[in-house]
């Protein structure tokens, strides 16, 4: 790859510089360090460096690895959360921003050194072609898709190209033993944020985020329309292990809850000035019951949400303390395709606290602390949750919050035991999905009987299948008390079975009836409800 670099010199020193180049290294530097510098910034310093290194060191050094070391080593200084994107990184992180790519609208496993098909986006580029789960992608025009020696990045940049360009692909079809090719035109595929909504109860809406995107806002519309038309008047919105992403996302839903003129945060820069958001009349759900669900793992534009709501007195928040992340980023060009997130701000939420949990001891211990949280007990007891008296404050309606580290909820929830949050663990490392895609590819004519509502009301997972999905486990070595655990993992099975073969709102409702922040959401609704009401009806999206 061409090497280009963002020289920010004179065009005098610019100009030897090229000179030496061509007279053959004659340069020696015998100038003093002090002559060299004394009429040049501090960048012109680092610019130098490369240049000398890579004119004239004794060896082929790669200039461009070294100024990404630089940049790493530069903002490691300041806090965590300010990061250097490398220009191979950067379409990949774009695309999960945007909340779309062009490409071909399937998911996929390298499944036994094949591209094996898990399912196509509906009315997507395969789906229109009949590409169908479990398919195999032998080819996509001459190139190979199949082997040990392709990562997935590869796999992917062989499949993505231009919106309408056409791709011819080689497919086997296990169902049926036969090779076919098809020719499929790229399109554009969403990304998903908002990846689960549904109906809790009768008058309960749940929407699930797991991102903010520049999707995400009409995603979460889309949803709560589509849920106040099936009788929502309440709302679950789940946040958890949501790290957060575009802060004005994070103002325009904030908005939906809030009535005009509520403030909804305000940011400060190093110059001191202050720019505050106010919510406007654009509003839908306000005044309606809404349910913040957070945990450890939720952090920036889901703390917003989650703070913006609680200072001013609106909804419940549920889970346990969130992550502690303050402050604001502004991703910046670097000039050859890479780029920084710079922090450029702080956020403080209405009541004037920032949430910012301290960096000072280094990023290492910055980020061991949210390991300390479970060593200590706060994940077991909200009585462990260490508050400073200093960093006390006051909602409008007299209630006592605290900043620094985080969002404590107001009703808190405490993690399961440990085998419990192994079997969570495993299930979002996609072991269970995994097990389950295995399983469907020699067993899918089985479950072709069932309709999507009889799937959710009438398949229990049975002995047979649990059986198969330890011994899979122990050969992978997974250790756990899997019969204890009996229960809870025969529904994780069925819930990742109704991912597959119908959709995520079916494995978030399958999931529901074991969900301890759910189950909580319903007691302070109603008391009276119990986790039998959690029907798992047909889904109308």
């Amino acid at each position: 790859m061409e090497k280009k670099y963002n020289y920010i010199l004179p065009t005098l020193i610019a100009a030897a510089l090229a000179l030496g180049i061509f007279v053959g290294g004659k340069l020696h530097f015998n100038d003093t360090p002090e002559k060299l510098f004394t009429t040049n910034s501090k960048k012109d310093k680092l610019n130098r460096l490369i240049d000398y290194i890579d004119y004239e060191y004794v060896d082929e050094i790669d200039t461009d690895s070294i100024v990404d070391v630089t940049v790493n080593n530069i903002l490691e200084k300041l806090d965590p959360h300010s990061v250097y994107i490398p220009q191979k990184d950067m379409s990949k992180v774009s695309e999960s921003m945007k909340g779309d790519f062009v490409g071909i609208g399937v998911s996929f496993y390298p499944y036994n050194d094949t591209i094996s098909v898990i399912k196509t986006i509906q009315n997507g580029p395969s789906a229109k072609k009949g590409i169908l789960p479990g398919d195999r992608i032998l080819m996509a025009d001459a190139d190979t898709l199949y082997g040990k020696n392709l990562s997935s990045d590869e796999i992917v940049g062989k499949l993505k190209g231009r919106k309408g360009s056409m791709v011819k692909l080689g497919v086997y079809r296990r169902s049926e033993k036969r090779h076919f090719t098809v020719n499929v035109q790229r399109d554009v595929v969403p990304i998903k944020s908002v990846i689960a909504y549904y109906m809790l109860t009768n008058d309960i809406g749940y929407i699930k985020i797991d991102r903010f995107a520049e999707s995400t806002y009409n995603e979460f519309k889309d949803a709560l329309t589509a849920l106040e038309k099936q009788g929502a008047t309440k709302l679950t919105l789940d946040l958890r292990d949501n790290p957060g992403g575009y802060l004005g996302i994070a103002e325009k839903m904030s908005d939906e809850f809030l009535k005009d003129g509520k403030l909804i945060l305000f940011t400060k820069n190093k110059k001191g000035e202050i720019n505050e958001v106010h919510a406007t009349s654009k509003g839908s759900f306000e005044d309606k019951p809404v349910y913040v669900l957070i945990n450890e793992r939720s952090a920036s534009a889901s703390e917003i949400i989650a703070g913006a709501l609680q200072d001013n007195d609106i909804g419940t928040i549920v889970g346990r303390r969130s992550f502690g992340k303050g402050l604001v980023q502004r991703e910046m060009e670097l000039g050859d395709g890479s780029a920084v997130r710079l922090t450029v701000s702080r956020y403080y939420t209405p009541t004037g606290r920032s949430i910012q949990k301290s960096y000072e001891k280094g990023h290492k211990d910055y980020y061991n602390t949210f390991i300390e949280r479970y060593r200590n007990g706060e994940m077991a007891s909200v009585d462990s949750i260490k508050v400073a008296d200093s960093l006390k404050f006051t909602t409008p309606k007299g209630k006592i919050v605290y900043g620094g580290g985080g969002i404590i909820p107001d009703e808190f929830v405490p993690l399961a035991d440990t085998s419990e949050e192994a079997i969570d663990v495993m299930d979002s490392r996609g072991v269970i999905s995994y097990f389950i895609y295995g399983h469907l590819d020699t067993n899918r004519q089985q479950y072709a009987e069932y309709s999507r509502a009889e799937f959710l009301n009438d398949f229990t997972t049975d002995d047979i299948l649990f059986n198969q999905y330890v011994d899979y486990c122990l050969k992978q070595r997974y250790k756990l008390d899997y019969y204890a655990h009996e229960k809870k993992i025969k529904m994780y099975l069925k819930a990742s079975l109704a991912e597959q073969l119908f959709d995520s709102n079916a494995h978030a409702k399958i999931k529901s009836s074991e969900d301890n922040m759910l189950q909580r959401v319903l007691e302070l609704d109603d008391p009276t409800k119990i986790s039998s009401e959690l029907e798992l009806d047909e889904i109308q999206n």
